[in-house]
């Protein structure tokens, strides 16, 4: 990875991407067995038998490879303490080793959790499509866990912010 000056995804002549960035969202956290990790903030869950997760993700990223692989990964949603592991996620900050030596994750049946994480999913993968310039993909959650939610990390403007 190389380290630059400026940020990494800028925004000044695309309208799209700063709409996109007024929305903001909760940060959350896929993980899978290869290990393989993104921070994601595209996503929206839908009640259902059974519920599920769609989240748009980058196409290029080790996260929508290993996916492919078996389909299983944890969703995790960060708090304010985390926000420079999802910085690491991000591929926006370096991380020595890889991020996941960042912070301690315990083994579940979809992959390593964030070992701190409250609020957290398993979930299957269903299905994947090209939308625009990201890969739409959809989940079904398998297990979930929701905790106190005391400081939860969200992504605006390009920020992190409480």
């Amino acid at each position: 990875m190389t380290i630059h000056d400026t940020h990494p995804f800028p925004t000044p002549d695309d309208p799209v991407r700063r709409l996109r960035a007024r929305l903001g969202g909760t940060v959350s956290l896929w993980t899978t067995a290869e290990p393989a990790g993104l921070t994601v903030s595209s996503l929206m869950v839908a009640n259902g038998q059974p519920a599920r997760v769609v989240a748009l993700i980058d196409p290029d990223s080790d996260l929508a490879d290993d996916l492919g692989e078996d389909g299983a990964a944890v969703v995790q949603l960060l708090s304010w303490r985390h926000r420079d592991l999802a910085e690491a996620f991000a591929g926006a900050t370096p991380a020595p080793g890889g991020p996941f030596r960042l912070a301690e994750f315990t083994s579940t049946a979809w992959g390593p959790r964030l070992a701190d994480a409250t609020t957290w999913a398993g979930v299957r993968l269903e299905s994947t499509r090209p939308v625009g310039w990201s890969l739409e993909v959809t989940a079904s959650i398998e297990e979930l866990v929701v905790g106190e939610d005391d400081e939860p990390l969200f992504h605006r403007r390009g920020r992190y912010a409480r």
